[in-house]
Parts: structure tokens; sequence; C-alpha cells
């Protein structure tokens, strides 16, 4: 029988909506290679890799009734050219451009009707550039099972080869008698999840998103579980069909040299890249705050979610925690509060065999795509009341990859909103940048430029900022 969807993936699937689609994107820009690269590249490379993740030749099939949740079949009708698609920027495209190209093309709804993702090339960014776009659903993304599509596409070597796959044959697609007899077979090896499917529906929106707590109750600390409401913010905002997209690209080396500077004592461990970062965009917030006028307080906070990988093999499905971290927007000293996030993040991931910045840079291939993909499912599932703003950040190898030759100087997540979340930011360090994606409402931000200035403004406040005196509190 074909394989069926957890309950937090079918969650997923349920509460989507017009304004708030289910599905995480990057954008990522290359060099062109010397030969050139073109649409029919793009097509070529896809559908030589798909064979090594065949759920991208699949989609979703509802079960008569929603006696059990829809099931994974082969599209039959596959067709790889709908999938892979074509865009242009009019020469010389600008980064701007490319944002607000990005900002339209992320919200615009998956096709459930085939498999759930697409796939962007973008000519005509200036410097001989151009960008791919992909956008994947978070059904589909699991990082067990399947990985993102970018992961796929990527090569450690400019001249490695295309293997040839064997010809793919879809398998038939089940009927509807077929489904129920597998639905009912199932419910023979888990009978409580057969009932409670059974007496909800799995068109029930509010059993559904019980559903995604429930089995998000796996990867759950207990700070989550403990956790109070977050403070009120103009981040939770009412989310509508439209949205910014913004990208900042930094200095990996100045985020060390921050860290490496400001760390007390003589243990460099004491502050981390992620500290800095969040620090970074504590004084982002800070800076954004106060240019809208919004008052600013010595208490003021904003509280982060933030997907953090556990070194955790021998248990499957609970590589992902969430630390939930109060950034002290109200301190107006750069160093200060840095060592107060550092503190907070400690505290929460003492004992909790949190995996290091190194680990996952080294995972092979390129893991930020899954990455991030995982921690949108995870920023998914909770209560939005807990936090404000989702922050991933995913570090990735610091070496160059390619793209059927193309070398790829730069890679921006692009992560979803949920319903109250007018911002989510995501980040990759690659190759000595660190760059950050941030992706808003277009009418709750129209002021996603200055947020997105705050961040190199922020950076430099604290590559500037003295060394804070005293103990942290």
């Amino acid at each position: 029988m074909p394989d069926r969807l957890t309950s937090l993936d079918a969650s997923f699937l349920v509460m989507e909506d017009a304004s708030t689609p289910m599905h995480v994107g990057s954008v990522m820009v290359f060099d062109s290679p010397p030969g050139g690269f073109d649409h029919d590249a793009m097509v070529d490379l896809i559908a030589h890799r798909l064979a090594f993740v065949p759920r991208y030749r699949q989609r979703v099939r509802g079960v008569p009734g929603g006696l059990a949740n829809p099931v994974w079949v082969d599209d039959e009708h596959f067709d790889v050219g709908y999938h892979v698609r074509r865009s242009a920027l009019p020469r010389p495209g600008t980064d701007a451009q490319l944002e607000e190209l990005v900002a339209r093309i992320m919200p615009r709804p998956l096709d459930r009707h085939r498999p759930l993702w697409e796939v962007y090339l973008v000519e005509g960014l200036a410097e001989d550039r151009f960008a791919i776009l992909t956008k994947t659903h978070h059904a589909l993304v699991d990082g067990y099972n399947t990985v993102d599509i970018g992961q796929v596409i990527l090569d450690g070597a400019q001249d490695a080869e295309v293997a040839h796959p064997p010809a793919w044959r879809p398998s038939r697609e089940p009927t509807g008698p077929e489904l129920l007899v597998g639905a009912i077979a199932d419910s023979v090896r888990g009978p409580a999840e057969f009932i409670e499917t059974v007496r909800s529906g799995v068109s029930d929106v509010k059993a559904a998103g019980g559903r995604a707590v429930s089995v998000a109750g796996e990867v759950i600390s207990a700070i989550a579980r403990a956790s109070r409401s977050a403070p009120e913010s103009p981040l939770n905002a009412k989310v509508g069909r439209a949205r910014r997209y913004v990208m900042i690209g930094t200095d990996l080396e100045d985020h060390r040299r921050v860290r490496a500077r400001l760390a007390q004592g003589n243990v460099a461990e004491d502050i981390t890249v992620n500290d800095v970062v969040l620090a970074t965009l504590a004084g982002a917030f800070r800076a954004w705050l106060l240019t809208r006028g919004e008052p600013v307080h010595t208490t003021t906070t904003i509280r982060a979610m933030v997907p953090v990988r556990l070194d955790r093999a021998d248990e499957p499905g609970k590589e992902l925690t969430a630390c939930f971290v109060d950034l002290p927007i109200g301190e107006p000293r750069a160093a200060m509060r840095l060592h107060q996030i550092s503190f907070a993040m400690r505290q929460q991931m003492e004992g909790g065999g949190a995996m290091g910045a190194d680990t996952l840079a080294g995972l092979a291939g390129f893991a930020p795509p899954t990455m991030h993909a995982m921690g949108a499912r995870l920023a998914g599932a909770f209560n939005r009341r807990l936090y404000n703003v989702a922050v991933t950040n995913v570090p990735g190898p610091q070496r160059p990859l390619y793209a059927a030759g193309a070398a790829m100087v730069s890679s921006y997540p692009a992560m979803p909103l949920s319903p109250g979340q007018g911002l989510s930011i995501g980040l990759t360090s690659y190759d000595g940048g660190v760059y950050y994606g941030l992706y808003a409402d277009r009418d709750a931000f129209p002021d996603l430029d200055v947020l997105g200035h705050g961040i190199v403004d922020g950076l430099q406040e604290l590559l500037d900022a003295p060394r804070a005196r005293g103990r942290r509190s």
C-alpha cells in the first residue's frame, strides 16, 4: 500500500489557506558558468536528480470518507516541465527586483493535484548571475525520508557527473475501495488513531491542529511547555495574501570576531555564533521599533522561537527542539544584549545534547534547505501565542557548491508565515557569508527594508561595542 501521511503532515494541508500557504522556500544566487546555464539545463539536472527523492514525483490522494490520513501516490501524469519554471528580470536585474519577484511568487499556493513543489530559474541578474527559487510544501519535507529539492541539485565539485538513473515508471494509483481496505488494515494496527480520525474527520481544522500539536510534542522541550504567553508586539499582525521579502548578506567572520572579542573569560564557547545572530537581530528590532515611534522601555522584549538541532541520532523524530528566547530590546548596550541572550540560551541548552554549528556545517551535502524546512515545520506546530517571531539559523558548508557547474554565491531562506505571525526570519551561513531572508506580510511591514538595514547596523554595533562590565543577569 502507499505511504500514509503522518498526522502532522496531514494537519499542515488541512490548516493551510490562501493567506498562509504552508511551504518553505530558498533563493540561491549563482554565477553563470563559462558555458552558460539555461532552463533546459535546469530541467535536465532536476529530472536526473528526482530518482534520489521519489516523493517529488508523488501527489497527495485522500481516503474516501476521511477514514484515515491521505496517502502518497505516484503521479501517473508527472511533468517535470510543469514544476521547473522560468522567469527573468529586466537586465541588469537588481537584488531589489529579485526580492520583489520572490515576494510575488512565494505566496502562491502549490497545486494540490500535483506533487507539492516548484522551482523557478530567474535569469537576468546583474553581474552575469542568475537565481534559483524553490518552493516545497511542509508535508513533503520531513528531513528523514525526504529532503528539500534545493539540497538535491547541488554538488561539491564544479565538474561533478550527473548520474543517469533508470527509467521511472509510476505505480498504478490505488482505487477508492483499495484505499478503504488499506485504511481498515491500518486501523487494526493502530485502532486509537483510526477512531480519532473517524470521530473528528480529516476536514476538521481544529482537530487537525490538535493532532499537529500532539505529534509535535515529540520534539517540544520542557521549556516550550512551560512558556508563558509572548509579549504584545507589532510583529504579531493579521496576515493577508501579499508579501515582502528582503535579503541581507553579511560576513561570517564579523560574527566570529564579535564572538571572540566579547566572550567573557578565556572560554571561546562562552558565546556562540547563534548568540551573535540573535543579538544582531535584537539590535535591529530595537532600531526598527524606535523608527516606528513604538515605546521601548528597559523591560521591552521580543520572544524568538529558535529551532535547535539535537545530537540524538538514536531517537528519530526528536532531532529538533525549540528554544524560546526573550530578546532584550530595551537594553541599550549591544554587548550586554549579547551576554543576556547567551546566558538565556545556555540555560535552555544545558543537558540537551545540542549539536554545534561546526557539526551541522559538516553534514554531508547541503543541509540548510532541509533544516530550514524542518524548523518551519516545528514553528508551525506551536501555539502562536508562545512567541513573536521564528528565527531559523542553519549553518552551511564553508566551501563552494555548484549546480551543473554554476557556482552558488549566496543562499537566502524564505520561511512561511503562520496566522498572526507577520514576520519570519531565516538565515544560512555559507562559504564565508551569513545570509538573512526576511519574509513578511506586505501591509503589516511596509518598512521591512528598515529592519533589513538594522541587521547590518546591529552587527556593526556589536563589532564596535566595548566589553560589557559585570556579571550577566
